[in-house]
């Protein structure tokens, strides 16, 4: 899965999962049609990409003193932000938002354990001597002379 148009169509279905959730379990989310889901994943991808890393790098202190807890803050923080901007998309708190980013979060860690898969080795074995013998592994603790 190397394009990646594919890749982002992926990651924006299962952040429309994961918000469609949210909006059925939480309450204080609520999300009127389709059309709202899509401006709402769109938003959240985009706020996800550029707000993020910079509110992470400013609040980067809090987050190191919360052993990562203020990331969670964050992202309901953004959760909220796209509901503020959005008609049709309603995050009643700042409660109901946590509740929501962290279903999203959960959802999209579970999903993509699922999705993950092994990649096959690149190429045939190697024998950094010539040879055509097995390539040796990483977790190898001997040293070869």
């Amino acid at each position: 899965m190397n394009q990646p148009f594919v890749v982002l169509m992926l990651r924006w279905s299962i952040l429309a999962l994961g918000v469609t959730v949210a909006a059925n379990v939480v309450p204080g989310i609520e999300c009127a049609d389709l059309t709202t889901l899509v401006i709402v994943v769109v938003l959240l991808s985009f706020c996800n990409a550029v707000l993020r890393p910079l509110m992470v790098l400013m609040a980067l202190p809090f987050i190191v003193m919360t052993l990562g807890f203020g990331l969670v803050l964050i992202n309901a923080l953004l959760f909220l932000l796209v509901g503020a901007l959005v008609n049709g998309f309603h995050v009643e708190s700042f409660w109901s938002a946590l509740g929501g980013s962290i279903i999203v979060g959960l959802s999209n860690l579970l999903v993509m354990s699922f999705l993950k898969t092994k990649r096959p080795p690149d190429g045939p074995p190697h024998d950094p001597r010539g040879g055509a013998g097995p390539r040796p592994s990483k977790d190898d603790d001997v040293i070869d002379i």
